[in-house]
């Protein structure tokens, strides 16, 4: 039985890569381009309702405020993305969706331009990933489901990497204990459906080398015990 340890708790890599919004989906902060609405009556500024189109191929509708974008809008970019949601000075700022060109959908909390508080990402291959976000990454508490097999990851992270406690779930099992730099390590236990679970550790295997992280990590497990209720 202990043999299906290796397989149950090896290193899950996620499948879905996150649109990258810096460096694809840059909206357009100073172009002028031309421009369609309300006008402030003194400085002729931008303010109020109006469409912009940009030089670049992406156009703006929504509230303007001296000249910047600010309030409410959609901002849609010439290869297919688009922002719908809030604005404070010319950045997304507030709560706000982001489609992108490949599928996936980002609905939450932004700062300055990058997603950061409380959000639901679904990605292209229909992973998703409900929970915190800090600097675009997931980091904090959150919950991650895999759409191919209906696994769940339910715990901390940071920086992007499952990191601090968790529970991964399975169909016939589920592992509840210490999670660093995005694999299992440290201790923890596997509780199965058939009713047992055994506890145990993660521990650094020298003798392997994981192509990913560079690291692997070997399960030394205790007997088996009846679960808890």
């Amino acid at each position: 039985k202990a043999a299906i340890f290796p397989s149950i708790c090896k290193k899950k890599k996620h499948s879905a890569n996150m649109s990258d919004i810096e460096s694809d989906h840059e909206e357009d902060k100073g172009g002028i381009g031309t421009y369609e609405g309300e006008r402030h009556p003194d400085t002729k500024e931008r303010h109020g309702r109006g469409k912009a189109t940009f030089p670049n191929g992406d156009t703006y509708e929504g509230d303007y405020q001296n000249n910047a974008r600010h309030g409410s809008g959609t901002y849609r970019f010439k290869n297919g993305a688009k922002y719908v949601g809030e604005y404070v000075n010319n950045r997304r700022q507030g709560q706000g969706a982001f489609f992108y060109p490949d599928g996936s959908v980002y609905q939450g909390s932004w700062y300055e331009d990058v997603r950061s508080g409380s959000g639901l990402y679904t990605y292209a291959n229909g992973d998703t990933y409900q929970g915190k976000w800090a600097n675009n990454v997931r980091d904090g508490e959150g919950v991650y489901t895999y759409a191919a097999t209906g696994s769940q990851y339910t715990g901390s992270w940071c920086k992007g990497r499952r990191h601090g406690g968790g529970q991964l779930v399975h169909a016939s099992c589920r592992y509840v204990g210490s999670f660093t730099d995005d694999q299992p390590l440290g201790t923890g236990k596997f509780i199965f459906a058939r009713g047992c679970e055994q506890a145990g550790e993660f521990l650094v295997d020298d003798t392997k080398k994981d192509d990913a992280s560079g690291t692997s990590v070997r399960w030394l497990g205790q007997g088996f015990q009846t679960a808890a209720n």
